[in-house]
C-alpha cells in the first residue's frame, strides 16, 4: 500500500513523522512524503531544528487517488501552515471523500478541522485542540489512541509523541483490515 505523509515545508515534529514512517515501511508498505513545496522539509524536535527530509510528491500534482491512506504528523507549526493552504486542505478532504483511512497525531487535526471532516467523529488530539474540535462538531476524548469508524474511512488519532506506539499499532491494524 502507498501511504501519504503530508507535511508543511517546515514545522513537523520529527518523531511524529519518523516513527509512523518506519512502522509503515517495516510493515511492507510504501511511505511517500507529500508537501506543499518541492525540495526538502525541515523537521523539528519541539522548538529546535532537527533533520531535513526529501519531498517525494507535491500537493496539487499528488491526489488521494494515488494512495491507500494518509498520515498527518503533528507539531504546532506544521498543521497550522497546512490549514492555510487550500491545496493541502483539499488533499486531506479527498481522502475522507474516498473513504480512505487517515491517521493524525497531536496538533494535526487542525488541518482536518479546516477540511470540515471531523463533524460527527470521535477523536483525540493534543489537549489544546479540544475546544476547536468540539466547535467543529467532533466528540473529543482524552485517550492514547482513538479509532473512529463513524463516517467514511477509519480515522486513527493520538494525543502526543508518548502515544506513538499505540498510534502506529492501531494504524497498522487499520491497514491490515483494509488489505485483507
Amino acid at each position: 500500500m502507498r501511504i501519504a505523509f503530508l507535511s508543511a515545508p517546515e514545522g513537523v515534529e520529527q518523531v511524529e513523522l519518523t516513527e509512523p514512517w518506519h512502522a509503515v515501511r517495516d510493515a511492507g508498505h510504501e511511505p511517500v512524503l507529500v508537501s506543499t513545496e518541492p525540495g526538502e522539509i525541515q523537521a523539528f524536535d519541539h522548538l529546535d531544528k532537527a533533520d531535513t527530509f526529501p519531498v517525494d510528491e507535491v500537493v496539487g500534482s499528488a491526489t488521494a487517488a494515488g494512495f491507500d491512506a494518509l498520515v498527518l504528523p503533528g507539531g504546532v507549526a506544521n498543521p497550522d501552515a497546512l490549514r492555510t493552504d487550500e491545496r493541502a486542505v483539499s488533499f486531506v478532504r479527498d481522502f475522507f471523500d474516498r473513504g480512505l483511512p487517515v491517521a493524525a497525531i497531536c496538533h494535526a487535526p487542525w488541518t482536518m478541522i479546516e477540511a470540515d471532516v471531523v463533524r460527527g467523529r470521535t477523536l483525540t488530539s493534543w489537549p489544546s485542540l479540544r475546544t476547536d474540535l468540539r466547535n467543529a462538531g467532533a466528540t473529543w476524548v482524552d485517550e492514547r489512541v482513538q479509532v473512529c469508524d463513524q463516517g467514511p474511512g477509519k480515522l486513527v488519532t493520538s494525543r502526543r509523541p508518548d502515544d506513538l506506539k499505540a498510534f502506529c499499532g492501531a494504524f497498522l491494524d487499520v491497514l491490515a483490515e483494509r488489505s485483507a
